[in-house]
């Protein structure tokens, strides 16, 4: 498939690509993976939660947009990357067996005034279902190159196996939203990155050739196989989880275990740096804010920054998330 050209877009262009419908058991699956809280795996655990059904990861609502834009408005190709998304909002649950589409609307074009020969297209995208219901929108800017213009050349890079990694056994009390002290940061721990991973995962949601053909990414401007930015973000929220689960065990030896609930979205996500094969990140989270929320008693909103470094301690990843928890007992 040709790759799309920055020539292939103007201001208010509107391509709304073709259905995907997703099943309980990818929604299940994903979960299982990258964003096991029990509103995402099973319908009875589900009832108890803030959700009360099972619903998708929004993550994963994201990662399946990412496949409908690829399929889409990039015609099977591939770009030059994005430097991240300005803001994203979850809007509605999917639920199983929900038919999503993707509306593509383009916002802005610019040269590059540092490259020449290529150029930026802002875009929002929507992700929308088969009840008319818009469940995510996102703002983002991707990179194109001019039709005709030579290819950037490949940057030198490391590819490889990552080191062995050693599950932290840390553990901290997780307080209720109310008492929660704005400043604290969660040491994340440790993500490994296998080309096997990275490929598997770009081939379900993200399949531009630098993240599926090792030769092909080799050739590209990356210089080697990267993950998908949306494989970044899920190893995020899978160290987030197991960073949780094993703080709750220890809260739970003490007292209650505050529940946190769903995201209604993030702003400022970038990514930093490529995320190369053999690259371990290790992720981290900053309270930045709370607020008690006016429409949910006993419920709060948890602000903060997020970030995640490689190895050499370069930073490859940010963002800034607001989140429900539990404001007290």
């Amino acid at each position: 498939m040709p790759d799309p050209a920055f020539e292939d877009f103007s201001v208010g262009d509107v391509i709304v690509g073709e259905p995907l419908t997703v099943t309980r058991d990818a929604i299940v699956s994903y979960a299982k993976h990258f964003d096991f809280q029990p509103f995402h795996l099973d319908e009875a655990a589900a009832e108890g939660t803030f959700a009360g059904r099972l619903i998708g990861s929004g993550w994963h609502t994201a990662a399946l947009g990412m496949r409908l834009l690829q399929r889409g408005p990039f015609r099977g190709g591939s770009s030059l990357g994005a430097p991240g998304i300005d803001e994203l909002r979850w809007l509605g649950p999917v639920l199983p067996d929900d038919t999503l589409t993707l509306t593509f609307r383009v916002l802005g074009i610019r040269d590059s005034a540092s490259k020449p020969g290529l150029g930026f297209v802002t875009a929002e995208v929507a992700l929308g279902n088969q009840r008319g219901e818009t469940v995510l929108t996102q703002r983002f800017t991707v990179m194109l190159a001019r039709r005709g213009t030579d290819p950037l050349p490949p940057r030198p890079v490391a590819i490889g196996e990552p080191g062995p990694v050693t599950e932290p056994e840390d553990a901290e009390i997780l307080p209720f939203l109310r008492e929660a002290e704005i400043g604290s940061t969660r040491d994340l721990g440790p993500y490994p990155f296998s080309a096997e991973a990275i490929i598997a995962f770009a081939r379900a949601y993200d399949p531009q050739a630098f993240h599926i053909d090792p030769e092909a990414a080799k050739r590209s401007h990356f210089g080697g196989l990267c993950a998908s930015g949306w494989h970044t973000a899920a190893a995020y929220m899978n160290r987030l989880l197991t960073t949780r689960a094993r703080d709750a065990a220890y809260t739970a030896a003490r007292g209650p275990v505050p529940e946190a609930g769903p995201s209604p979205g993030f702003k400022n996500l970038r990514w930093l740096k490529p995320v190369y094969a053999g690259d371990t990140i290790r992720f981290s989270a900053k309270l930045t804010d709370k607020r008690a929320s006016a429409s949910r008693p006993g419920w709060g909103l948890a602000f903060a920054r997020n970030t995640g470094v490689n190895q050499r301690g370069e930073p490859v990843f940010a963002f800034d998330s607001a989140v429900f928890h539990r404001w007290e007992p």
